[in-house]
């Protein structure tokens, strides 16, 4: 039996079911992805460009959303987070001193300075 449908022309009603039947469950698989982002696992690598050549050397306009999050993650915990997010990161995260700096205060402020031995 299977010789027979194997020899016989499909007629142009048959063929047009089978590809409206392959389309259909094509689209319903189908998933368009158009937002596009770093890859925070993967370093990015450049490549340097030609000096001499004249394609490499035309201005393109900046993506200022990219430049963002690129300089975003490049900054240091303290300005990223308002808060340590590991339990390393709150060693070291306050570095603001508790009590504001008076030169004038011989308590707190002890400069170098110079005797008549270490002259």
């Amino acid at each position: 039996m299977a010789s027979r449908s194997a020899n016989m022309p499909l007629d142009p009603v048959r063929l047009n079911q089978l590809l409206c039947e392959r389309v259909r469950k094509e689209l319903k698989c189908q998933r368009l992805h158009t937002e596009y982002s770093v890859n925070p696992l993967q370093p990015v690598h450049t490549i340097t460009r030609k000096p001499m050549s004249w394609h490499d050397n035309i201005e393109e306009p900046a993506d200022e959303e990219f430049l963002n999050l690129i300089h975003h993650a490049a900054l240091e915990p303290t300005k990223k987070y308002s808060e340590p997010q590991t339990e390393s990161q709150e060693i070291g995260w306050n570095t603001k001193p508790l009590v504001p700096m008076d030169r004038t205060d011989c308590r707190f402020y002890f400069p170098r300075r110079k005797t008549e031995i270490t002259k």
